[in-house]
């Protein structure tokens, strides 16, 4: 005999915001079915591994779409339910226990999540009445349940001989917006099922059937729970284009498999090129999440930094604790531990690739080396030490990328700093003037011709205990004593000369030095404290940058012969110092790579002396 039950008020309220509220996506309700008939047969096949009940040699979930009923049927061969299971399930929420079930869902207690009757009524966000035909192994009799989820749910013994659950479904068809029919009815269609499945439950572990079909909906056994050696790498390619629609093979992959207090696999990728919008603010980085083969969630920002956010892949758990409707992710130890596990993976595998295959390593490099720099520069270098290993340069004195490790090791023995000099380009830093030393010395010094290296070793400091140091900046003093003290007596000589031509560049220079770092070279521009040159040139190309100017010192050159001209000129005509000045200046900005900065005024100048001269 059929057995009514009144949802209590506040049963209902509750009903309504599981149905209406929790869950964004209203195709949700397909994975929630067939993730609860997956653990039905989950306990079937666990009973009868201990005697309980016999072996079924053919599990199984179907779905029945039926058009003229306007009627989805997902039906399991899983364990069922006795009529006591359906009123302490089914009834989670519609029982006097709902107060409870709000305040577990107001904590975010996941343990509910397992629940069957939480994932069930998701079933009313596109149904308007929902039938439950059910028969367990421990009950004489079946059982069919019945809601229209509003106001009562009835219980009544059903003839049913095969146990499993059997999940009707009436679709609604009462909304206003024909848009909104049109949606729910959509789930009727073949191609809108084996999308669904094919995105959310791919990898349930038992073949899904759409009726009327002989082939599975879904594959099963993900390819990241397979072991390593029965994985080829075709099948690994195939996965990966399919996965994240790439038309490339991927540059790398990288295998995870944890057992323990947490349980997880992982399988990550690293493509062979940037996404087109990599380095624009529309890209998404994140990892696919699922839980027990469920697909949970597409692109996970929690388990990747934006220091290797080149990666894709999926991560599989069943230790990761869901909110109730299995959409988010709680920010729990469980997720930061894996997070931290993968950074440390991803790491350890680019080592190996960088000790052990340098020229697929130096592919990568090329492609995602302004990742790992922001990486050390963003955070105020929190990930310094975890990324500083995999950097490399190349070198005044070689073609082939150092690490700074490697660097360290060829440092010569009265060597205290780690050089290095920014520019446009390789050739462009070469020409320096500041480098004449360096060749002269026989330091090696990293080239710099990204934008955010400058950035990257201000944040390092240094390496080893190495300090970082520019060769374009002024407090580099690699002259012997001799030379000290020459370039002393002739800045006191000169001291007049200097501070005309000081007071000719007012606004443009800090300081004009004699220089003890020049061989070939007249002069040469170099940064005060703080900012830097080049920091300067990047700073100026963002908006409203007018007031950002690094210290400006120029440095000329008293062992060439334009010193000797000035000190003529400055002693036979005193007004064409400016002139020779703004030449000069201009000349070190050039060099420098740096714009100049009054055209007018430079061509005026180099004008003037071309006809001073030839008179």
């Amino acid at each position: 005999m059929s057995k009514t039950n009144q949802f209590k008020t506040e049963s209902q309220k509750l009903l309504h915001l599981v149905t209406h509220s929790i869950y964004t996506q209203k195709e949700i309700f397909l994975r929630e079915l067939i993730s609860n008939a997956s653990d039905a047969i989950d306990k079937r096949h666990f009973l009868s591994l201990t005697d309980e009940l016999v072996p079924q040699a053919d599990y199984k979930i179907e779905i029945i779409p039926n058009k003229a009923d306007k009627t989805l049927t997902i039906k399991d061969n899983g364990i069922g339910f006795t009529e006591a299971e359906l009123i302490e399930n089914l009834g989670t929420i519609a029982q006097s226990g709902s107060k409870a079930f709000i305040e577990q869902l107001d904590k975010n207690d996941t343990n509910i999540i397992g629940q069957f009757g939480v994932g069930f009524y998701s079933a009313f966000i596109v149904s308007k009445h929902v039938v439950v035909k059910t028969k367990s192994p421990f009950a004489e009799t079946g059982f069919i349940w019945e809601s229209d989820g509003v106001s009562t749910y009835t219980i009544d013994t059903y003839d049913k001989t095969e146990i499993g659950t059997e999940i009707i479904l009436s679709l609604r068809d009462d909304i206003s917006d024909e848009d909104e029919v049109e949606t729910f009815h959509q789930f009727l269609e073949d191609y809108e099922i084996k999308q669904l499945v094919k995105k959310y439950s791919d990898y349930v572990r038992y073949p899904i059937y759409l009726t009327g079909e002989e082939k599975p909906l879904n594959q099963m056994t993900p390819l990241w729970k397979r072991s390593k050696q029965d994985v080829k790498e075709e099948d690994l390619n195939q996965f990966y284009k399919h996965q994240f629609n790439d038309f490339e093979e991927p540059m790398h992959v990288i295998h995870m498999s944890v057992e323990g207090m947490l349980t997880y696999q992982a399988l990550l990728f690293i493509p062979k090129k940037p996404a087109y919008n990599f380095y624009s603010e529309t890209y998404e980085k994140g990892l696919q999440l699922y839980s027990k083969g469920v697909f949970i969630q597409d692109k996970n920002k929690d388990l990747i930094g934006d220091h290797f956010k080149f990666v894709k892949g999926v991560v599989d758990s069943a230790d990761l604790s869901l909110n109730i409707s299995r959409e988010l992710l709680q920010h729990d130890r469980q997720l930061k531990k894996i997070a931290t596990n993968i950074e440390k993976k991803i790491k350890s595998e680019l080592e190996k690739l960088l000790d052990n295959d340098r020229p697929k390593y130096i592919e990568f490099y090329d492609q995602y080396k302004t990742s790992l720099k922001y990486g050390i520069y963003q955070n105020f270098g929190l990930h310094k030490e975890l990324l500083q290993d995999l950097i490399l340069f190349k070198t005044n004195t070689s073609d082939d990328y150092i690490s700074f490790k490697e660097y360290v090791s060829r440092m010569k023995e009265d060597q205290k700093d780690i050089y290095y000099a920014s520019g446009k380009s390789k050739n462009q830093i070469l020409n320096l003037p500041q480098m004449d030393i360096m060749k002269d010395k026989g330091y090696e010094v990293l080239l710099c011709t990204d934008e955010i290296d400058e950035f990257m070793f201000q944040m390092m400091n240094s390496y080893q205990e190495k300090p970082f140091k520019s060769i374009q900046t002024a407090n580099i003093d690699l002259a012997d004593d001799k030379k000290k003290k020459e370039i002393d007596k002739k800045t006191k000589s000169n001291k007049d000369l200097l501070n005309a031509l000081k007071e000719a560049l007012e606004g443009k220079v800090s300081d004009v030095k004699l220089s003890s770092r020049l061989k070939d070279a007249p002069v040469c521009l170099v940064s005060g404290e703080g900012l830097s040159l080049e920091m300067e040139k990047v700073l100026k190309q963002m908006p409203n940058s007018d007031e950002i100017k690094a210290e400006k010192i120029l440095e000329i050159n008293p062992e060439h012969d334009i010193f000797s001209t000035l000190n003529h000129v400055f002693e036979v005509d005193k007004d064409d110092i400016k002139d020779y000045a703004t030449m000069l200046y201009h000349q070190a900005l050039i060099m420098e790579g740096l714009p100049i900065e009054d055209p007018t005024d430079y061509v005026k100048a180099m004008t003037k002396l071309m006809v001073k001269k030839g008179n």
